[in-house]
C-alpha cells in the first residue's frame, strides 16, 4: 500500500486458540490487496510461507511434522478426498493450526492437488453463510471469501469468536482505508470501524 494509505497505526495482536501458516503463492506475494498479512499482524505466531509444487518450505515442513501441532488445511470439501474431510476437534497437548492456501482460488485449487506434501493432512471446511464484504477484488462468486474472512470463519467455527472478531473488525479497517486511498478519499472517517477495533481486541485480551 502507498504509505499515506499505511494502517499500520491500527494493527493489534491477539493470542487466538490457534495460529494460521499461510502458504503463499509466488504471485500473491507481493500484491497490495492481499489480505493474508492482516491475519499474520492480528493472530500471534501465525507464519507465511512460500509455495512451491516441488520444493516445499523447509521450516513448514519441520513444523508440519512437529507433534505439538495439530495442523488442518482449509479447503472445500471434494469426492477424491473425502477420506480426508475432518470436523475439529480439540486435542489436548497439541495446538491447533489451520493451512491457508493464499492465493487466487484457481491457485489454491493447483496448490491443493499438487502438492505431494500436504497429501496426508486432514481437510477441513469452512461453514459459514457470510457473504464477502471485500471491497477490492471482485470475486466471482459473494460467498467466495478472501483469505482474511476465510480465518475468521475458522475462528468462529473452532469456538473462538473474540479472536474472529478482532481479525474482522483490522479486516474492515483495511478494507475501508484502502478503498478509500483507491478513490482519493483517504479523508474518510472511520472512527466507527476503529472504536470497534478497540472494543473486540480489549475484551479478546
Amino acid at each position: 500500500m502507498p504509505q499515506r494509505a499505511c494502517i499500520c497505526d491500527y494493527q493489534v495482536s491477539v493470542r487466538a486458540k490457534a495460529r494460521f501458516w499461510l502458504l503463499t503463492h509466488a504471485k500473491e506475494f507481493y500484491k497490495p490487496t492481499n489480505t493474508g498479512r492482516l491475519i499474520v499482524d492480528t493472530i500471534q505466531h501465525s507464519e507465511v510461507f512460500s509455495w512451491k509444487r516441488t520444493e516445499p518450505d523447509l521450516q513448514f515442513v519441520s513444523q508440519l511434522n512437529d507433534p505439538s501441532f495439530d495442523p488442518y488445511i482449509v479447503f472445500p470439501e471434494g469426492e477424491s478426498y473425502q477420506h480426508r474431510m475432518v470436523e475439529f476437534e480439540e486435542k489436548p497437548g497439541r495446538e491447533p493450526v489451520f493451512i491457508i492456501l493464499d492465493g487466487t482460488w484457481r491457485q489454491a485449487r493447483r496448490m491443493f492437488r499438487q502438492s505431494e506434501y500436504l497429501q496426508d493432512i486432514p481437510v477441513i471446511q469452512p461453514v459459514t453463510q457470510r457473504k464477502t464484504r471485500y471491497q477490492l477484488r471482485k470475486p466471482n462468486e459473494d460467498h467466495h471469501l478472501c483469505t482474511a474472512e476465510v480465518a475468521a470463519v475458522m475462528l468462529e467455527q473452532m469456538g473462538d469468536a473474540a479472536s474472529a472478531e478482532v481479525l474482522d473488525a483490522y479486516f474492515d479497517i483495511f478494507n475501508a482505508h484502502y478503498h478509500a486511498a483507491r478513490h482519493n478519499r483517504l479523508e474518510a472517517d472511520l472512527s466507527e470501524q476503529q472504536a470497534l477495533l478497540e472494543q473486540v481486541a480489549k475484551a479478546a485480551l
